[in-house]
């Protein structure tokens, strides 16, 4: 049997305003966990797609959660409160975004640590740059992971599939 993100204690979180979440509430959801950052020369692309996604399957069942990180160039170098001004502000984002944390490493975030735990192939286990992107299903179990340069909207047929809808 597959592992959940669901049941894993671990998985209670901070959102970028400092409330406490769990993942459960995610349950029966299909989810798009991405790592951002705000100075990437993907930010743009990236937010304007996973923007597009969010707002033609969020009624569906489509979550997507947003995880700053300042490994990568330190492309991320705000506060929370600045990270959540540049996403609402510039890109009107209404998914949730979650406090700053390290996607790789020792201090990797016990999400990412299971996330990456999965036997990826080509991939390797860390994440290689900003805007990698997990695919989880309404169980919680990773059916994919796409690359940093994977572009939001080619995963849309895989979202798809997972949601049921044609």
């Amino acid at each position: 049997m597959y592992r959940s993100i669901f049941y894993c204690v671990f998985f209670c979180l901070q959102d970028a305003e400092g409330k406490s979440v769990n993942l459960s509430i995610y349950k029966g959801k299909v989810l798009l966990i991405v790592n951002v950052a705000s100075k990437c020369g993907l930010t743009n692309s990236n937010y304007t797609e996973l923007n597009q996604l969010y707002e033609k399957y969020k009624d569906q069942g489509l979550e997507i959660l947003a995880f700053p990180c300042n490994q990568f160039g330190e492309e991320e170098p705000g506060s929370n409160e600045q990270i959540l001004e540049f996403v609402c502000t510039r890109f009107k984002s209404e998914f949730p975004v979650f406090d700053k944390i390290d996607v790789n490493g020792e201090n990797a975030a016990p999400l990412y640590k299971f996330l990456k735990s999965g036997k990826w192939g080509i991939f390797g286990d860390d994440i290689q740059w900003n805007f990698g992107k997990f695919l989880v299903d309404k169980n919680g179990k990773i059916v994919d992971r796409y690359y940093p340069t994977t572009s939001p909207l080619t995963v849309e047929n895989d979202v798809k599939k997972l949601l049921e809808v044609s």
